[in-house]
């Protein structure tokens, strides 16, 4: 009897300290926040960085890191484990944001979110503005490209996401799937994301787009391409963006070439059809 009178005793200051990590990590995941910096969980439990550092490998495949070389981690729930990491389109806002650089879910990955899936995309591609080297957390791979103008380019945020993500809008994401096609697969596989959006494309939307293109080739490409897939309410926006004379143009920028005298010409957009996306598309 007098033992059961005894006063509980109270997890000494050491022992609290000893699974602070993880008490961050389940209380952040109750809130919904999957992604920390050491800086964050230090603040948060007086952790110092080294004992934080320690306490994070004790938890094993529940915590990944992004990369090496960056402090930001993501929380991983039993679900997850077998990916070893959240979708990417949980955390690349949080992020970039992080980093304070602008971003965007671009080329066949924002095609697919328009539920254009001709083809499976293997790889997460996003658009920022410098150079990156490729991420792997887990089996997910996130592949940059580099864009100078990317805050000027049509982004948008998709609905009843699990979290915020910039997203280029369709006909964005036309305008990039030409720019960058010589590295996701080719023109052919460029034509099919964009023959896939075409139901969300609007008018107002690509003349934006057109406004913000920098680049008349790529407009040109576009307006090619628009015109095979007979979009006429479409590719007249396009040739009026273009100015009076542009430069004679290939189709398949990296197609080994060929000469100009045997290969078909557009006299429309000022390009040699060096590729038939009739076929591919």
């Amino acid at each position: 009897m007098i033992r059961d009178q005894l006063p509980l005793a109270r997890p000494s200051h050491r022992h609290r300290m000893v699974s602070a990590a993880k008490r961050f990590i389940q209380a952040s995941q109750a809130i919904g926040k999957i992604s920390f910096t050491i800086a964050e969980l230090c603040k948060d439990t007086g952790l110092s960085v080294i004992a934080a550092r320690d306490q994070l490998k004790r938890l094993g495949e529940q915590v990944v890191r992004v990369s090496p070389r960056q402090d930001f981690f993501l929380i991983v729930s039993p679900e997850q484990f077998a990916m070893g990491a959240p979708p990417a389109s949980w955390w690349l806002h949080a992020y970039f944001h992080q980093q304070k650089s602008p971003y965007y879910l671009a080329l066949l990955s924002a095609a697919a979110e328009y539920e254009s899936s001709h083809q499976a995309v293997q790889v997460v591609q996003v658009i920022t503005d410098k150079p990156r080297r490729e991420i792997s957390v887990g089996r997910i791979r996130i592949q940059f490209f580099v864009k100078k103008n990317i805050t000027t380019a049509q982004q948008t945020r998709l609905p009843n996401a699990f979290a915020p993500l910039n997203v280029s809008t369709p006909e964005t994401t036309a305008l990039d799937l030409l720019r960058y096609a010589h590295r996701i697969g080719g023109l052919g596989r460029a034509t099919q994301a964009i023959q896939g959006m075409l139901s969300k494309f609007t008018k107002a939307g690509l003349r934006i787009a057109l406004d913000n293109e920098k680049e008349d080739s790529t407009v040109q490409r576009l307006g090619y391409v628009l015109e095979t897939l007979e979009q006429h309410k479409f590719y007249p926006l396009v040739d009026r963006r273009l100015p009076r004379e542009v430069k004679r143009i290939p189709l398949e920028l990296h197609k080994q070439d060929e000469p100009t005298q045997t290969i078909p010409f557009s006299n429309r957009w000022s390009v040699f059809i060096n590729a038939d996306i009739t076929e591919l598309s």
